[in-house]
């Protein structure tokens, strides 16, 4: 997932101006009835709706037994409650961009035995994107995501533990402080990228391959911070950890929206979707699975 938020802010902080740069491709010929999905009208029939969320990504899908839980999985439910259908969620891996996660599962299906699923969760949003990616239609914008920094207090006594300007998390650490200080990445992630290119050899960074193998790392002490998403790292914190999520100078995309896509075929599903998480995030249903989960909710820019 980090590598296709990645491979979106280069897409997307190369333009000059939305779609300035972008050539129409050919539309799609003669593609199989089964790779372009149900429209609504066939989903409420039969019953059910398939929403693909990526597999073993606390907290937002992972499984528990047979048992899918996480914000995405639970912001799905509210989606398929609102269309009065069942909600089967399918769990998929992440690919090395988000243009490839959206082919396999949105638009066409993978080479070998792939399939396509009606909704993808926790897909970022980018206006300047939408228009690169013309076989899917990006809706239900539904959170916002930013990126944070979790610490050892004993590692940073004079940490100010106060609310800082968004009035939630406590200061801490900021980037430069890893020219000194050993600090925890996934491997090829955003904040792996920006602490690279910011300070290049002289950054003190330890790799991991996930985020919660990073935070693990950070409760062995092995460093004495981690940067990354904010809910993951609220998700990861034990006892002796605080988060918070400083400015962060210089950073492109620090924050981010996440939404839902589908194929571009079926808009009908898409106003439908929208409906659904619009009400939900103005009766409070979405900030409560945040809280459900012990998150921050950050309302996404709609």
């Amino acid at each position: 997932m980090w590598r296709a938020v990645l491979a979106l802010v280069l897409a997307t902080g190369m333009a000059n101006a939305r779609c300035e740069d972008h050539k129409p491709g050919a539309r799609p010929q003669n593609t199989p009835r089964e790779f372009v999905g149900q429209t609504l009208d066939e989903i409420i029939d039969r019953g059910w709706i398939e929403i693909a969320v990526y597999e073993d990504y606390p907290p937002y899908s992972w499984q528990d037994g047979a048992t899918a839980r996480g914000v995405d999985v639970e912001v799905g439910r509210i989606i398929a409650e609102s269309l009065g259908v069942e909600p089967r969620f399918r769990f998929v891996q992440s690919g090395e961009t988000l243009e490839a996660d959206l082919l396999n599962y949105v638009w066409k299906g993978a080479a070998v035995g792939g399939r396509v699923s009606n909704l993808m969760m926790r897909v970022p949003y980018s206006s300047d994107f939408t228009c690169r990616v013309e076989q899917v239609v990006f809706t239900g914008q539904y959170a916002g995501e930013r990126v944070g920094i979790a610490y050892r207090i004993d590692d940073y006594p004079d940490a100010v533990q106060e609310p800082n300007a968004d009035g939630r998390h406590p200061g801490g650490p900021v980037p430069s402080f890893f020219v000194y200080d050993p600090v925890g990445v996934e491997n090829d992630s955003i904040s792996d990228f920006y602490l690279t290119s910011t300070f290049g050899a002289s950054a003190r960074i330890t790799r991991y391959r996930t985020v919660a193998d990073a935070m693990e790392g950070l409760a062995r002490g092995e460093v004495w911070a981690v940067m990354g998403p904010l809910s993951q790292l609220e998700a990861g914190a034990g006892e002796g950890v605080a988060v918070h999520a400083p400015l962060l100078p210089g950073f492109q995309l620090s924050r981010w929206t996440l939404g839902v896509a589908l194929h571009q075929s079926h808009r009908d599903l898409g106003y439908a979707v929208d409906d659904a998480v619009a009400a939900a995030l103005a009766d409070g249903r979405i900030a409560a699975i945040f809280a459900q989960y012990g998150l921050d909710f950050t309302p996404p820019d709609r």
